[in-house]
């Protein structure tokens, strides 16, 4: 076992080159750490009834210090994930990381994962926001042909969001934070099984490599501090700065809020869905969208391509265009605005993916201007 440690922390030989944007993945882990911890205590006392489940969520705050300090920390931990989540594919985009075929996968797959674990957990403390967000985008597997129906009762477990979908959403919630950690794992080993890529594109057996401790481990080291500290400061000068008013309303399935939007992360997905005015459309373009952000292709450094950077800082800009007009009433002209910066990232993903592409030999990958 200490040899193990030692051979995937201490001894691990690392490039040089490697900035402080390689650090978003032990942030993650950390974060994920944390999430795990205070959610099993959370657990403890959560009980899935849609009669006492959005007083007892509220009473966590006025029962204890201790509890107060536990559920914020969950709720803040979230939004400290996926904002980690956007550093660190946002670089391995930057500099195709993508063309590391299992590390790639697995990330993908936690990504996805990870968006889902979110969306059970935002359902949990049901209040007005969570129930109709889940409403919503139940009845988007409604639509689906053939296998929409069946679907949708094994999910929700009815006819409609209600106890018996609470139930399950907390069951799923719990169980899929195990699968999470257990593929992280397995991101993990094929990450030290295959190496890391590095900004100067320097092969692995060609480059100047140092111990992974002390070098890096003081970089990780600081950066999380700084997280911690900005993580301290949320929690004791805003901590409802990442609610939305409606979280203190109770769920009322005969009271429509006016506008229904999701938290932050999912904005840009929830812009896509509603830019079509067929559900079936709007999943269907989401789903193209998910798999060019998948897709692998072998090319070379877009740090050294001027137009290939342009292509990627137009995706970044896209998305949070998409984000803002996410949190927008669904009404002209955000609607057909976010219809056009759907189809137009899509395309430009496209370019950024296929253009730069160069054969794989097996061997070390060309440079591309």
């Amino acid at each position: 076992m200490v040899s193990v440690v030692r051979g995937n922390v201490v001894d691990l030989p690392t490039n040089v080159s490697l900035s402080y944007f390689w650090c978003g993945g032990f942030m993650i882990s950390v974060f994920l750490v944390i999430q795990v911890v205070s959610g099993v205590i959370l657990s403890l006392l959560y009980v899935g009834d849609a009669g006492v489940s959005f007083g007892l969520v509220l009473d966590f705050v006025n029962e204890s210090l201790f509890l107060w300090f536990v559920r914020y920390l969950h709720i803040w931990g979230v939004t400290f994930i996926f904002l980690l989540f956007l550093v660190h594919m946002g670089r391995s985009f930057y500099y195709s990381s993508y063309s590391k075929l299992g590390v790639w996968n697995v990330g993908f797959v936690l990504y996805i994962l990870m968006m889902i674990e979110a969306f059970l957990g935002y359902i949990l403390p049901w209040h007005q926001m969570s129930y109709w967000a889940a409403t919503v985008l139940t009845s988007i597997l409604n639509s689906i042909p053939v296998v929409g129906g069946k679907l949708y009762e094994f999910i929700v477990g009815g006819f409609g969001v209600t106890n018996v979908t609470l139930v399950r959403v907390f069951s799923a919630h719990v169980c899929l934070a195990f699968v999470i950690i257990g593929l992280s794992v397995i991101h993990l080993f094929y990450l030290h099984k295959g190496g890391s890529n590095n900004p100067l594109s320097a092969p692995g057996g060609y480059s100047d490599v140092v111990l992974f401790h002390s070098y890096f481990t003081s970089k990780d080291g600081a950066v999380l501090v700084l997280l911690l500290l900005l993580l301290g400061g949320g929690l004791m000068i805003s901590p409802d700065a990442v609610l939305d008013v409606e979280k203190y309303i109770e769920a009322d399935p005969m009271v429509t809020p006016v506008s229904i939007k999701p938290e932050w992360y999912f904005l840009a997905f929830y812009a896509m869905l509603r830019s079509i005015e067929s559900k079936v459309g709007g999943l269907v373009l989401v789903l193209i969208f998910l798999f060019v952000l998948w897709l692998p292709t072998f090319n070379s450094s877009c740090v050294y391509s001027v137009l290939r950077q342009y292509v990627f800082w137009g995706c970044c800009s896209l998305y949070f265009i998409l984000s803002y007009l996410g949190a927008c009433h669904p009404e002209y002209p955000f609607v057909f605005i976010s219809k056009f910066c759907s189809l137009l990232i899509v395309v430009l993903l496209m370019l950024f993916k296929g253009l730069w592409a160069v054969p794989y030999s097996g061997g070390f990958p060309r440079l591309v201007l």
